[in-house]
This record gives C-alpha cells, sequence and structure tokens, in this order.
C-alpha cells in the first residue's frame, strides 16, 4: 500500500481545487495550531498536568482536509483522535484545553477522559471509547436529518482497527440499504494500537469493503489535504443528491503513540516512522505553497510562532481553573430529580462540610 503513495522527497503535482490560495493558508493554519496543541498535549500528560491524551500527529491533513469540505451544519461524529476537525468546525481553542484539564470551565464537568469532547453548538458528537460504536450513531443522525427535512450529511471518523468492528458492518450495510446520507470518513492511519494493517484484514484496500455493501468506497493519500478535500467534497455532493453513502479511505499514518498509555516502540521500527515523517502532512501543503507562490519561508515560521503563542496562554488560562463542583455529580440526569436523589445530595453536602468527603 505504501508503494502507491506519491514519492516523500518533494510535494507531488496536485490538480486545481476550487479553494483558492489564503483558504488553503487558514488550513495550513489550522493544521500547524493542532499539532502545537497535540504536541504539548502529551508533554503536559508526562508532567502529570493532565492524566490521559490521545495524540493525531500525522493525520492532520487527513482531519482538517474532510472537515474543510463540509457545512457547519453537517453532523460530525469523531472518535477520540478528531482534534483537527474540531479546530476546523470553530471550536475555541479554550473549550478543548478546558475538556483536557477535567476543570469547572470544562463543558462536560470533568465526567470524560480527555479528548471526550462534544459541542452541541457545532454538532460535534461527544465520543465514546468503544471502538466503532460512532459509525452506527452517524447513520441514526443521517436518517433522522433527512427524515427532518434537513439539506445535511453525518460524518463518522473511525481507523483502521474499526473496519473490523461489529459497528462497521452494521452501520454500513443498513447505511446502503436506505440510502443515508453518510460520509464514512476512515483513517487508515496504519495502526489499531499494535496490530498492524496487514493483520487487519486481507482485503487489498479499506474502502474496497463499500463494495460489500452497494455503494462507493475512495481511497485517497490521506496526507494530502487537497485530495482529501476533493474526496470528501464530492463524497458530500453526492449523498446530498440522494445517491447514498461513500466510504473514504484516508491512507496516512499514526506518528506518536495511540495514546499517552501506549509505547510504539515495542511494536515499530524507527525506520518506517523516519519513512512516514518524509511524508509529513504540514510539510506537504507548506511545500506546495511555497512553489506555487503563495507561502514564503518567513510566513509560516511566523505561523508557527503564533500557534505556539496561543496555546501557551490557553493553557496558562485554563490551569488556573479549580476543578469541577462535587455536586455537580448529582446534575443532569434527570430533569426534576426524584427524592431520594434529593436526599443522597443532602447527605453528600454534610459529609463535605464534616470533611469526611474531600472535595
Amino acid at each position: 500500500m505504501a508503494s502507491s503513495l506519491p514519492s516523500p522527497s518533494a510535494a507531488p503535482p496536485v490538480a486545481a481545487t476550487d479553494l483558492p490560495p489564503e483558504e488553503l493558508r487558514k488550513a495550513l493554519r489550522v493544521m500547524v495550531l493542532a499539532r502545537t496543541l497535540d504536541e504539548r498535549g502529551i508533554n503536559l500528560q508526562r508532567q502529570g498536568r493532565i492524566g490521559f491524551y490521545a495524540p493525531m500527529e500525522g493525520q492532520e491533513a487527513a482531519q482538517v482536509g474532510c472537515a474543510w469540505a463540509l457545512s457547519s451544519k453537517d453532523w460530525l461524529v469523531p472518535a477520540y483522535r478528531e482534534l483537527a476537525v474540531a479546530l476546523t468546525r470553530g471550536v475555541p481553542l479554550r473549550q478543548l484545553v478546558d475538556q483536557l484539564y477535567g476543570s469547572r470551565a470544562d463543558l462536560t464537568k470533568g465526567r470524560q477522559m480527555p479528548n471526550h469532547y462534544g459541542f452541541a453548538q457545532y454538532r460535534f458528537v461527544t465520543p465514546s471509547s468503544p471502538i466503532g460504536t460512532q459509525i452506527v450513531q452517524a447513520v441514526g443522525l443521517a436518517l433522522a436529518s433527512r427524515y427532518k427535512g434537513e439539506h445535511v450529511v453525518a460524518v463518522p471518523f473511525f481507523g483502521d482497527g474499526a473496519t473490523s468492528s461489529n459497528d462497521f458492518h452494521a452501520g454500513l450495510n443498513f447505511a446502503g440499504v436506505y440510502r443515508a446520507p453518510v460520509v464514512f470518513f476512515c483513517q487508515n492511519n496504519q495502526w489499531a494500537i499494535s496490530l498492524p494493517r496487514a493483520k487487519q484484514t486481507r482485503s487489498a484496500t479499506l474502502a474496497m469493503k463499500a463494495d460489500a455493501y452497494g455503494f462507493p468506497g475512495v481511497q485517497v493519500d490521506g496526507n494530502d489535504f487537497r485530495a482529501v478535500y476533493r474526496a470528501v467534497r464530492e463524497a458530500r455532493e453526492r449523498a446530498l443528491k440522494g445517491e447514498g453513502p461513500t466510504l473514504v479511505e484516508a491512507v496516512t499514518y499514526r506518528m506518536g503513540p495511540h495514546s499517552t498509555s501506549d509505547d510504539p516502540g515495542r511494536y515499530r521500527s524507527n525506520e518506517e516512522l523516519a519513512q512516514w515523517k518524509r511524508r509529513d502532512p504540514i510539510e506537504r501543503l507548506r511545500l506546495q505553497l511555497a512553489q506555487e507562490g503563495h507561502l514564503t519561508e518567513a510566513e509560516f515560521e511566523q505561523m508557527q510562532e503564533e500557534a505556539r503563542a496561543e496555546v501557551a496562554r490557553t493553557i496558562r488560562e485554563a490551569e488556573v481553573e479549580p476543578p469541577p463542583d462535587p455536586e455537580s455529580l448529582f446534575d443532569d440526569v434527570y430533569r426534576v430529580p426524584p427524592p431520594s436523589l434529593v436526599e443522597e445530595r443532602e447527605e453528600f453536602r454534610d459529609l463535605l462540610r464534616e470533611g469526611v468527603i474531600k472535595p
């Protein structure tokens, strides 16, 4: 599979897109910002300042390219690695960092693991850790939206490992039967934790799995922003015409660990990592813009510096937030709390007041 990708030594020629140079520069800024926060996320966990982190370094072009091709009304149904998708949709950096800390400012009130953020305002569904569950949820969202007369699509994000899950097969089959307006976006980053793509399936590609369910599958270079953008844009247009779903396989690479609980050095070689680093998606788009006369080295360095400053400032502001109010654990389950819960809350307050329970 790797041999079918463009040479990593130079930016390959790319067919024209509808995106003007300034749009491409904006996309590159989001990619740089995502990587900057991603690098800090790992460091924060290693320093004991947050409890967990799932990095996405190397997948910036796949995520930003996909999200850039969508409408702000389309449903995003992520896994737990879609930081760049959230930034592209417009989620404020501060809200993402607050969730990593699980502080009182966190919209999920500290109830979710880091990277498990959701934002109703941006139609960005809160992910769950079990693999593949978001796939069937996205199909349901797509069908419900169509029933309500909304001209939108739903996009579930998942990895190569999820294509072996029950929900992948159930979701694609159901979507195919009912021509659901879904763009299934698979980020084939080569590793499902420690299981390599070669041991995941005997299929020549993951995209070809769509054939069994009666709709197209498209494999694209996931490290080429423009290629991803085109593929998703075309899949979205097809879905909105009533022609049904598309499975887009973006071939990319997870440069970092699966999470901060993982040591990728135990299952993959440094040579493999070095090969993929030469295909760096940020460097790819930077070089394309430079060759086309739309970006200077000084402008790119300024872009990086601004991202570092923004992330550093946001972390400083978020880190001083206090932890969630302990009593908030009684909120948001019932619209009208039953008497038993009211009684438990009063007992909890007494224990806090007496110091038996430490906040």
